[in-house]
């Protein structure tokens, strides 16, 4: 009986030292995880999330998740009887819906998210962009046929204060973190791009690692012609690809060229349909998405 019990647990054992290495690299360190896409909306994928960011804390990382919630805001603009609009690919956000985003995101996203990973311990506290200045934007006027539009109370971070957030970590806690920011010279409060704010949050806290969670297995090669995933490409590759790539992809995209420019050692798009992608990603030697590197080659050596 013992010896079947020994070889049954085998494969768990062999599970569990492959990723010693990556346990090891990643002691201490600090991973910025932006939550967004069907991980959001399936029930089974936002428990599998919660524990895996909970699992990355005992693992001894330090997890900070950034969120937004497109698919919650749309469905209380419609019950609020609001139509959104949207232009070159951002949601027109009026102050009568800048106060329903900030509900939804602060009230009910972020709260969900909090009472999930809470269920593992007293670990995560919410806060938004706004709290002890953590975001400041100024509005973002995107540019259509070369003339800047007014979308409204849409946000570009000017600026990140990581002292609430740092404080929270070195406290053990995780930080989750809603993408509205306030700005400093209208008073007016803003919805930031989560992919940006996730980016913007890691840089300035000199994450380890920066994921993004998507809807699709990373970045393909070409699309739609193959759907090869890029494994691994440097920042330089990246930014000669972002022309080219589909609108939704973009600002992820762009957020991890930002990160890795600015003190991340990774950025990783993973696919967020996958229970337990993210330790899959981190733990494991294969990976589950598309990692993006620094240029130098002394900051490359040795990443799966």
């Amino acid at each position: 009986m013992s010896a079947a019990r020994k070889h049954t647990a085998l494969p768990k054992a062999e599970i569990l030292i492959e990723a010693l290495p990556w346990l090891t690299r990643h002691n201490g360190k600090t991973v910025v995880i932006k939550f967004g896409g069907n991980a959001m909306i399936d029930d089974e994928l936002k428990a599998a999330f919660a524990q895996d960011v909970v699992f990355l804390r005992h693992a001894g990382l330090k997890p900070v998740v950034v969120h937004g919630g497109g698919p919650q805001i749309s469905a209380q603009l419609d019950r609020h009887g609001l139509v959104s609009e949207f232009k070159a690919g951002l949601r027109v956000t009026t102050p009568e819906a800048m106060d329903v985003v900030r509900m939804v995101l602060a009230g009910q996203v972020q709260r969900e998210l909090v009472g999930l990973l809470n269920r593992h311990g007293p670990l995560a506290v919410g806060m938004t962009g706004e709290d002890a200045h953590t975001m400041t934007a100024t509005q973002h006027r995107p540019l259509i046929d070369g003339e800047p539009v007014d979308i409204g109370r849409v946000g570009e971070i000017t600026a990140v204060d990581t002292g609430a957030v740092q404080a929270l970590l070195d406290d053990g806690r995780i930080p989750v973190v809603s993408s509205i920011a306030r700005s400093a010279e209208d008073d007016h409060v803003y919805n930031v791009n989560a992919d940006t704010a996730a980016a913007a949050l890691a840089a300035a806290l000199g994450a380890e690692t920066l994921m993004v969670l998507t809807d699709v297995e990373g970045l393909y090669e070409d699309w739609p012609n193959s759907d090869d995933v890029i494994s691994r490409l440097t920042a330089t590759e990246l930014e000669k690809l972002l022309p080219d790539l589909s609108s939704g992809m973009v600002p992820k995209m762009r957020g991890c060229l930002h990160a890795v420019r600015n003190g991340v050692r990774t950025a990783r798009v993973i696919d967020g349909r996958v229970q337990h992608s993210i330790l899959l990603e981190i733990f494991t030697d294969e990976g589950v998405g598309t990692m993006v590197v620094p240029d130098a080659p002394e900051n490359t050596q040795g990443e799966s």
